[in-house]
């Protein structure tokens, strides 16, 4: 219970707040409505089924985006990490892409794939890609050296030592990758959804914004927030499950 009202204190503080400070007039409702009013509107769209319509949408594109990240982010970080000619080959494009935003690739996911799904989901396995491709080489980098000696005195064959050595000592990075893809991937779905979109929580907040109806807008922000959430804590319960010899850092109470 106790860590329950750790957990809530803060949120509940804030709305209290927040609520005041619109009651008494000090916050303009056109630019952020109070909580009860972004509240009313996010239950008027979960019952007209319009905000479920826009979920299903967006989450079919990042769990497109996502999984192709995923793939390609694990199969060439394996490569990157454990060949050096592979990394020498592949540093310099790679360093030289890592920088740029998913936005600035809109112009060529248009004139590529033009402005329906593939272009979207384009964006987001962008976003998501580098994070997951950047733990994977650490990770195996970082694979402990007495158990590859180990492996090398045996002689076991190239399969083995990769799924029974690499594999494991570099699982915690790969799945930090992907918690941090996925929250990547959920931040690229409002940029995404920008290229001549119609259904989505990026095109609710786009077309809420144009609107004026602040208060859409922010229910369209807080269920990216919820959904990215739920995801990133369904990859922490994974990392528990596969990785049980890793404990927590548990701080000590104040």
């Amino acid at each position: 219970m106790k860590n329950i009202a750790w957990r809530i204190w803060l949120p509940v503080a804030v709305i209290t707040i927040w609520q005041a400070l619109s009651s008494g007039g000090v916050i303009t409702p056109l630019l952020l409505p109070s909580p009860i009013t972004v509240a009313t509107s996010a239950l008027g769209l979960i019952f007209s089924g319009e905000l479920l319509q826009h979920i299903g949408v967006s989450l079919i594109r990042v769990f497109e985006g996502f999984s192709m990240a995923a793939i390609a982010g694990i199969a060439l970080g394996s490569a990157i990490g454990l060949w050096s000619r592979f990394d020498q080959t592949c540093d310099w494009l790679l360093q030289t892409l890592k920088p740029i935003p998913p936005i600035g690739w809109f112009p060529l996911a248009v004139l590529w794939f033009g402005i329906g799904e593939v272009s979207k989901v384009f964006i987001i396995f962008l976003g998501a890609f580098f994070p997951i491709l950047i733990n994977v080489v650490d990770g195996i980098r970082q694979t402990d050296q007495r158990y590859i000696e180990l492996a090398r005195v045996h002689e076991i064959g190239w399969w083995k030592f990769f799924s029974k050595v690499i594999v494991p000592g570099a699982l915690p990075s790969i799945l930090t990758g992907l918690r941090i893809g996925i929250g990547f991937a959920w931040t690229c779905v409002v940029a995404a959804e920008l290229i001549a979109a119609e259904a989505g929580i990026g095109y609710l907040i786009v077309d809420a914004r144009l609107t004026f109806h602040a208060d859409v807008v922010i229910v369209g922000m807080l269920t990216i927030g919820v959904l990215g959430t739920l995801m990133d804590l369904g990859l922490r319960q994974l990392d528990t499950r596969l990785v049980r010899w890793k404990q927590p850092l548990r701080t000590a109470s104040m």
